[in-house]
């Protein structure tokens, strides 16, 4: 049986795994920290296209039992103009309660994941050889490691750096405030000076998040210099540059998340070499501004065990680069327009506004049908050429 090591227990490696295990295959999980992530991290959308891709593998029903539907968005401007809606079906769930229900089934069905194992380099074949001083082998080699990719670099040693986009995320859950929204659907603010949006969840919690401009990119230390009163402070003087209800909900919110920058990779020249690959943030990361981060690497874990399955590990690599690259740069893209409309000038504000508006209401229902409209068929082979 073919084994796979896969670099990175997240979201992407774990449903990987469960993808090559239906696949037929032998996937084993190494993750760097020495623990699970139980508690751990913000929230976050999958989109129509994503849960299909769970859906190809049986996972669909595991992921919305631990999230909630979010069906649409209502945008507005900071004066409480609303510029227009988008209906979608999408599911919002808390990234630990992912995290936690795709790790347990994973382990339900017989895969091994082992903690501690932070990847050092890779020689003498597929050995993977980890910080504690321990290896491993196998037939190939797959990294879900992320934005910082450390089979990245050994893949491709000149590969570029993340492009570094002017914006901060942040975010929490806000207790005791009443919005008067459907539960699910977001409400999003162009502010003044924040993008800030949130939502009533079904236990009358509030999910939110904002996106402050930061010119220059700051370093880890930097962030973590920040005091909590501080970045409190911050966000709510933001915040009361627009009408609503953004600073109630920040004051409202008992533990903000600290911050943190926003970083996308326009495109990654090489993504396979010597029978190893890169998947999802490792390969395309997209500006949060997309919603399609998470879509876009489950996408990648399906796709890559169905070429796997169908074609021997050097030819799988290049069917699943030639089904993957064309689109995840064009969602990258997509991301960065986004991103860029949250950081405009008092001018460019009411430019954004017009052109916001006026794609929400006039233009085309299915012009964004490419992207969440994307199926993927588990059955079916990917094709073997261009």
């Amino acid at each position: 049986m073919t084994r796979a090591l896969i670099i990175g227990g997240g979201i992407a490696g774990t449903v990987a795994a469960i993808a090559l295990g239906k696949a037929g295959l032998e996937p084993v999980v190494f993750e760097a920290y020495d623990r699970t992530a139980d508690g751990v991290g913000a929230f976050l959308t999958l989109a129509k296209n994503g849960l299909d891709a769970l859906d190809a593998i049986g996972l669909r029903g595991v992921v919305e039992e631990a999230g909630f539907a979010t069906p649409g968005m209502r945008f507005f401007n900071g004066a409480g103009r609303e510029l227009g809606e988008v209906r979608m079906p999408a599911r919002t769930v808390v990234r630990s309660d992912l995290y936690v229900a795709l790790r347990d089934e994973a382990v339900r069905r017989g895969i091994r994941i082992e903690y501690g194992k932070r990847l050092v380099d890779v020689g003498d074949g597929v050995r993977a050889r980890f910080a504690d001083g321990t290896s491993a082998t196998g037939d190939l080699l797959i990294g879900a490691d992320g934005l910082r990719s450390r089979v990245r670099e050994i893949i491709d040693p000149r590969a570029p750096k993340a492009r570094y986009i002017p914006l901060l995320n942040t975010g929490g859950f806000a207790e005791g405030v009443r919005v008067d929204e459907p539960v699910g659907v977001w409400h999003m603010i162009f502010g003044n000076r924040q993008f800030f949006a949130y939502l009533r969840r079904h236990d009358e919690k509030v999910l939110w998040f904002a996106n402050p401009p930061r010119k220059t990119e700051p370093t880890p230390d930097e962030l973590a210099a920040i005091s909590d009163e501080r970045w409190r402070a911050e966000l709510i003087g933001r915040a009361r540059a627009d009408r609503g209800l953004a600073a109630s909900i920040i004051e409202a919110t008992p533990v903000l998340f600290r911050p943190w920058a926003t970083y996308d990779f326009p495109s990654v020249p090489t993504w396979h070499r010597d029978r190893m690959v890169i998947i999802g943030d490792a390969a395309h990361a997209a500006a949060p501004s997309s919603g399609q981060g998470a879509s876009m690497a489950l996408e990648d874990a399906v796709t890559l065990a169905k070429c796997l399955r169908d074609a021997e590990v050097e030819e799988a690599f290049r069917r699943y680069e030639r089904a993957r690259r064309e689109r995840v740069e064009k969602v990258v893209a997509a991301g960065k327009h986004a991103g860029d409309g949250k950081i405009a000038g008092p001018f460019m504000r009411t430019v954004r506004d017009f052109f916001v508006s006026r794609g929400l209401r006039n233009d085309d229902p299915d012009a964004m049908n490419w992207m969440f409209e994307h199926h993927i068929q588990w059955d079916a082979a990917v094709a073997s050429r261009d």
